[in-house]
């Protein structure tokens, strides 16, 4: 397995993707610990593993306390003897508006969230992979330095500020071994809601790439764990393109 006696974290890990990724995880052998503010969404990933054979553990922390993240990665480390995976996939409370009409106080609220929350976590967790000399922060979303499309308030600024703080902690932590990398996907049709009116949208997904069919979860899963594992040991400060053509490089 890739990940036998790893341990992962991840923010956010009831949701679409971050379930995706802890059952990506603990398929390869990992024993991840999920954490988010909604117990049930945790709950019913967590229990999807376990019976699967999987182990996972979940925890309700806010990803913008400082105290709640430190306290909880400690905890972590010391039960598991390590951390070797963190990964932040908190929402981003995302303002759509041009950025002429962004009032300040939304932009400045929308920015202090993806800045704190991704500090913190970072962080916490780069103290204790530091000191053992491994570890992979792994973000998810990138930044698309072609983009051309108006309307998208701080999702573009929020991600380009990740991807900066992506390049800055990978120069700092490499010299430890440490490896910060980011997911980019162009979109993940299953992770949207079911409903018709999301139809066109889905398809459009799906037009859009190389080889005519989108990104799964499952998908997002398997490579997240390849990439974590030893076996993608030189990969660092990079995005890695899963978008099935969709973005081009």
């Amino acid at each position: 397995m890739l990940l036998e006696n790893k341990t992962a974290i991840i923010y956010g890990g009831g949701g679409a993707i971050g379930g995706a990724m802890a059952r990506g995880f603990a398929a390869e052998g990992a024993r991840v610990f999920l954490a988010g503010r909604t117990p049930a969404t945790l709950d019913a990933v967590a229990d999807d593993i376990r019976a699967r054979g999987g182990l996972a553990e979940t925890a309700r922390v806010d990803a913008l306390d400082e105290d709640a993240v430190n306290g909880w990665v400690d905890s972590v480390a010391q039960t598991a003897g390590g951390v070797d995976v963190s990964v932040n996939l908190i929402s981003q409370d995302a303002v759509f508006k041009p950025l002429i009409e962004m009032p300040v106080g939304d932009f400045a609220r929308a920015m202090d969230k993806v800045a704190r929350s991704f500090l913190l976590t970072t962080q916490a967790a780069a103290r204790h992979m530091v000191k053992q000399g491994s570890g992979v922060i792994l973000h998810f979303g990138g930044s698309d330095a072609t983009n051309r499309m108006p309307g998208l308030g701080t999702v573009q600024v929020g991600c380009e500020m990740v991807e900066a703080m992506r390049r800055q902690w990978a120069c700092e932590l490499g010299p430890h071994s440490v490896r910060v990398l980011t997911m980019r996907t162009g979109g993940i049709p299953e992770s949207m809601p079911d409903v018709p009116e999301m139809d066109q949208v889905k398809q459009q997904m799906v037009d859009a790439t190389l080889l005519k069919r989108a990104v799964t979860l499952t998908d997002v899963g398997r490579v997240a764990a390849f990439l974590v594992s030893d076996h993608a040991a030189s990969l660092t400060s990079t995005q890695i393109n899963i978008s099935a053509g969709a973005l081009v490089d």
